[in-house]
């Protein structure tokens, strides 16, 4: 059994572990409410950006078409975006947005499809490097940003534009975790190239023209060459927005879940501490007693 002076270093141990969870789930809880505004925010722009492109892709068709709407007509070559967390301490923030990843490469490896892998932040990069090394291109390390705005995202849609036109992959498809709510965030896996242009997980709706009849100038396939580009940009952004509340929302559970059990702990190793103390003095009494009798 541990003597008294270790019990108390081990109470005062877990005591001033609770501090920091504590600190940190408050920490989490204020950033919590400007993240969710900002996913919140970026989410109608996004929708908006699909429904434009959705509707301008009606009238375009055939050879004509832009290679990011019209694809290779391959889907042999794929590249999978994967943007997680660049901390931890967020429960199963990261590791559920790096199983749904893996499933799908594994899936995609099986079938005999050619995977190549870029990854955002550096919880995916350590846990998706090691397995996937040979199938790496590049990472993206976002602890350096205050905050996160198309500059952020900029970069890394440069880099799937690049790879896609330099004819390295068919297909891109981002995972990410979408913000539901306070306990409850969802791995998703958005397809950006191709662009898909049917209502699908973002809730974009075609823009109802009321029957009338409009021309573009300059044409469909023109304004395409320039929203395209801008849209994977604006999905990467709004990806990384949504992470990011969720990765304040699951650390800040996890946090409290902390500290609860670091209260249920100190309550317990209290508990056992006074208990030796006392088996301990009372000991002390008996052998007193027993002393001053034998006298």
């Amino acid at each position: 059994m541990a003597s008294l002076k270790e019990m108390r270093n081990r109470i005062g141990s877990v005591k001033a572990t609770q501090k920091i969870t504590k600190a940190l789930q408050m920490v989490a809880a204020a950033k919590l409410r400007r993240s969710q505004d900002a996913a919140t925010n970026a989410r109608p722009y996004a929708e908006r950006m699909a429904a434009v492109i959705a509707n301008l892709a009606q009238g375009v068709s055939g050879e004509g078409a832009p290679k990011l709407l019209a694809g290779t007509g391959s889907d042999q070559r794929h590249l999978i975006v994967v943007a997680a967390a660049d901390r931890g301490l967020a429960g199963g923030f990261t590791s559920s947005i790096i199983r749904a990843a893996r499933k799908h490469i594994a899936e995609l490896i099986a079938a005999g499809k050619d995977v190549k892998l870029i990854t955002v932040g550096r919880k995916a990069t350590a846990q998706l490097k090691r397995l996937y090394g040979e199938r790496y291109v590049e990472s993206y390390d976002l602890s350096a940003h205050r905050s996160l705005d198309l500059s952020v995202a900029q970069p890394i849609a440069d880099k799937i534009v690049e790879i896609y036109e330099a004819g390295e992959t068919d297909v891109v498809t981002l995972f990410y975790s979408r913000f539901k709510s306070v306990v409850s965030q969802q791995p998703v896996a958005k397809q950006l190239i191709p662009a898909v242009v049917e209502a699908g997980d973002s809730g974009a709706t075609k823009v109802d023209l009321a029957g009338a009849a409009y021309e573009y100038e300059p044409s469909e396939d023109a304004i395409l060459e320039t929203l395209l580009p801008r849209n994977i940009a604006v999905q990467i952004l709004a990806a990384l927005l949504e992470n990011m509340a969720g990765f304040y929302a699951s650390q800040m559970t996890a946090m409290d879940n902390a500290t609860r059990n670091a209260g249920d702990m100190i309550a317990s190793l209290t508990l056992q501490y006074n208990r030796s103390r006392q088996a301990q003095i009372t000991k002390e009494l008996i052998e007193i007693i027993s002393g001053a009798e034998a006298l």
